[in-house]
């Protein structure tokens, strides 16, 4: 029999939020067992920083220039296949429950809800009528359901009640659980955890980047660690029912998240950046075929989640998805795999970047319209970062004449992943050649 497959996604999550990436906090300890006992997908990262763009490719294992779902609050696009119609068509019984967020609707109507057979979820499950300590989401039928308890917790206790209902049927589910944490409460710009942990974290560990940069994570981190624990508090309650309901040997579970937060330390918002405080997020998988495999240090993708869950599921991948399954480097099967991570960026501005272990190489097009233009044919390289002596990307190489050669290498590199991905070739125009900056050194005798 078919694997059950379950997936969390949450929302605005930084990768390093997590212990096994390096948090000192102990935020996270449900999915540090899921990364130890499971697999851990070390270098994950999203193709679109942005909410519904992410979860289209997501759901659709397209880039976001294949499907046009380049902005949030856009319809779904009409005739694009999703997870759900892939797993339907093999047999699944489908559900969604929390946030959906690819759609233009509010109370989402059935054609623009990915083909999903059970539904209760609010399109962006925040609003005045969808509150940290009031959830109100809608169901098949399009009628409105008010969730007690703290937000999150009220989602996870919808999906255990589906779990539980569903988990004697010998048809086999896939169930997509979306929380809204720990993104900030929309019309307040206010990171809203349980009141339990509202200052427990305040002055806590500070990320190199938040440091040195600040924007506003001297005011929202704490609140923000708070909304991670809570999550992952939830987690640990849906690892135990698969315990407790002998559920571990037939069921996966993936867990992930849509885009990290850089608190406007590179723009004016969270995220739709190319640097990895918004592209880089948590990874995980555990159950059957995913236990004890270790970590992945080959750059992931959310367009390749999909590819996965279908060859994990035995479910034969349709060509058209961009993705790639990575079951095989999980099997620790030699196959060749990109060296790195094709991001693409909008609404904030038109980019593209690769993402290698050593280096981040970015263009942007700043004579476009990010909103309403899906691609060019013509950038300006813009970001260069050294990975290995500058993780936090605190010192922009591009420009320097001591690099030009590896951004030369970079620049052709990206070009082809663009093409790859179905986009033109574009002219790339190197970047302005700046002077090396000068230094001053204490002299010691």
């Amino acid at each position: 029999m078919r694997p059950n497959i379950i997936m969390i996604m949450t929302d605005q999550q930084r990768w390093d939020t997590a212990g096994v990436y390096g948090n000192p906090l102990n935020l996270t300890p449900n999915f540090d067992y899921m990364a130890h006992y499971g697999t851990l997908l070390e270098h994950a990262f999203s193709c679109q920083p942005v909410c519904g763009p992410a979860r289209a490719c997501l759901q659709t294992g397209l880039y976001a220039s294949t499907t046009g779902y380049i902005g949030n609050n856009a319809p779904f696009p009409q005739g694009t296949k999703t997870l759900a119609h892939y797993f339907r068509d093999a047999g699944y019984y489908t559900g969604l429950i929390g946030k959906w967020h690819v759609s233009d609707q509010e109370i989402v109507t059935e054609p623009q809800r990915g083909g999903y057979q059970y539904w209760l979820c609010h399109n962006k499950l925040s609003g005045k009528d969808c509150t940290p300590y009031k959830t109100m989401v809608y169901n098949t039928d399009h009628e409105p359901v008010h969730l007690p308890g703290y937000r999150a917790d009220a989602i996870m206790d919808a999906a255990l009640s589906f779990i539980s209902q569903r988990r004697t049927e010998e048809q086999p589910f896939f169930l997509n659980i979306n929380f809204i944490e720990p993104h900030q409460q929309t019309e307040t710009d206010e990171y809203a955890p349980p009141d339990i942990y509202r200052t427990c974290y305040t002055g806590a560990w500070t990320p190199p980047d938040l440091a040195s940069l600040g924007g506003n994570a001297h005011q929202n981190l704490g609140p923000y660690y708070g909304c991670v624990k809570r999550i992952d508090e939830c987690l640990g309650r849906l690892l135990d029912v698969f315990k407790s309901l002998d559920m571990t040997d037939n069921s996966i579970l993936v867990f992930t998240s849509d885009h990290g937060n850089h608190f406007y330390t590179r723009n004016y918002g969270c995220k739709r950046s190319l640097h990895d405080s918004s592209i880089r997020i948590p990874m995980a998988l555990i159950g059957p075929g995913f236990n004890r495999r270790g970590k992945i240090r080959e750059p992931i993708t959310l367009l390749d989640v999909a590819p996965t869950l279908l060859d994990a599921a035995n479910i034969p991948v349709p060509v058209e998805l961009q993705g790639r399954s990575f079951l095989p480097l999980v099997r620790h099967e030699e196959i060749p795999w990109p060296e790195e991570a094709f991001i693409q960026i909008s609404q904030t501005e038109l980019g593209r970047a690769i993402r290698t272990e050593k280096w981040k190489y970015g263009v942007v097009a700043s004579d476009k319209d990010p909103w309403l233009d899906p691609s060019s044919d013509t950038y300006e390289e813009v970001y260069l970062y050294n990975l290995i002596s500058d993780p936090y990307e605190l010192h922009n190489l591009a420009g320097y004449p001591s690099h030009a050669e590896i951004s030369n290498s970079l620049r052709q590199r990206l070009i082809e992943r663009m093409v790859e991905a179905g986009e033109s070739a574009p002219v790339i125009h190197p970047a302005m050649v700046k002077d090396l900056p000068q230094f001053r050194y204490m002299k010691v005798y």
